[in-house]
């Protein structure tokens, strides 16, 4: 990425722990991962938070909703520092306009591509990113359930960098997949119950920059390989997943088409083994900076791209400034039960929701239906929300039953 310019009573539910690669059977529930009533860590810190809700008249549909990369550049962090009125870090101002929809979610999803710093600082954007660890609590109070933390920037900070990331989501009951602070933990995906289903979060990255991975610690960050991600998914599947959801950081950036990769990675992990359905429901894909297609595959919906939920200005290689990269999709799926016993969920509704970070000042990110609804005079919105409706649907989607949610 370049440079940005400076100027119904819900249960709470056990977030039980999975093993991967070679263990096929569930594990007990980690202590440290078991939340309390509330949904709120317990005391001696939980390695991952408990999803959300479970009906107590059996399996019903669910929504799960995803959102593309959170990238605090330095002026979204000057931002945070503002909003918090000199005094901290507050994010949550500048998601609020997303809240309502993700707090609506039975199960929401974020992509957090960056590693916090030390709480107090020092912090810092592009090219090397150090966040401040504020944002995991904006997150959680936006609505996300969990997110996923493999990405080209995992291992900016290194070990040290991807502790504080997930100590700091332990903190407040945030789930997480793609990156560990030991091998154990690198061995299990995050496991959410939501509508009476257990789904389980699997997440990857093409690389890290060219940054090695830590001496003797080869799991610190998932990297993209094929089989490796069939057989975690089967695994998953295995040990008791009704359904099973990958993150993939890929693609090219500022390509709005998919490149080689994403199609032939995505044709893989939709194709059934051995005559029968994939083990995979369900593929988010981020990096790209911009929103890219949505397309079903067999029974299984791909998304190319999510584009940038926070972001600063964006500068493409050439040096120009690109609205584009401050455009995204939020995409929301309804899962409804199996039809009969031995049969697999479905997908009952796919919707998206066009997204926008203004950048103001102040910069928020905003539901790009309501803020054109409210402001239909704006050009700029009038013009990001066609061309993301256009983009999401340039690969047959709409004919797949994918809809703009209204």
């Amino acid at each position: 990425m370049r440079l940005p310019r400076r100027p119904v009573t819900t249960v709470a539910a056990t977030l039980l722990l999975l093993g991967l690669a070679g263990c096929g059977d569930l594990d007990a529930p980690d202590p440290r991962g078991v939340p309390d009533a509330s949904g709120a860590p317990r005391p001696d810190g939980g390695r991952t938070a408990a999803a959300t809700t479970a009906s107590p008249t059996g399996p019903r549909p669910f929504t799960l909703v995803a959102t593309g990369d959170v990238l605090p550049h330095t002026e979204i962090i000057r931002q945070a520092r503002e909003d918090a009125g000199g005094d901290g870090y507050d994010f949550t101002r500048m998601l609020a306009g997303v809240r309502p929809l993700i707090s609506a979610a039975d199960l929401a999803i974020c992509h957090m591509e960056t590693v916090y710093g030390a709480d107090g600082g020092p912090f810092t954007g592009y090219p090397s990113f150090k966040s401040p660890p504020q944002v995991a609590r904006a997150l959680k109070e936006t609505g996300y359930t969990g997110c996923d933390t493999a990405s080209n920037h995992t291992l900016d900070d290194g070990p040290a960098g991807i502790r504080r990331t997930l100590d700091a989501m332990d903190a407040v009951g945030l789930a997480h997949t793609g990156s560990a602070r030991d091998a154990t933990e690198a061995g299990r995906p995050a496991l959410f119950r939501a509508g009476g289903a257990t789904v389980a979060h699997l997440a990857y990255t093409y690389g890290t920059n060219g940054i090695p991975l830590p001496d003797g610690r080869p799991w610190a960050v998932n990297l993209i390989d094929r089989d490796r991600i069939l057989a975690d998914a089967r695994a998953a599947r295995a040990g008791g997943a009704d359904l099973v959801v990958v993150s993939v950081h890929w693609g090219t950036e500022w390509q709005d088409a998919p490149n080689e990769q994403q199609l032939t990675l995505a044709k893989e992990l939709a194709a059934g083994q051995g005559g029968g359905p994939s083990d995979v429901d369900l593929i988010l894909g981020t990096h790209a900076h911009i929103p890219q297609a949505y397309e079903k595959i067999g029974d299984t919906w791909t998304v190319y791209g999510l584009g940038d939920q926070l972001a600063g200005h964006m500068f493409t290689y050439d040096g120009a400034e690109d609205p584009r990269g401050n455009w995204s999709s939020i995409a929301r799926f309804t899962f409804v039960p199996p039809a009969a016993p031995g049969q697999r969920w479905t997908v009952g509704k796919a919707e998206f929701v066009p997204q926008v970070t203004d950048l103001g000042p102040p910069y928020r990110v905003l539901d790009l239906r309501e803020a054109v609804r409210r402001d239909p005079g704006r050009v700029d919105y009038a013009r990001a929300l066609d061309h993301i409706r256009t983009v999401v649907l340039s690969r047959g989607a709409a004919s797949a039953g994918l809809t703009m949610a209204p």
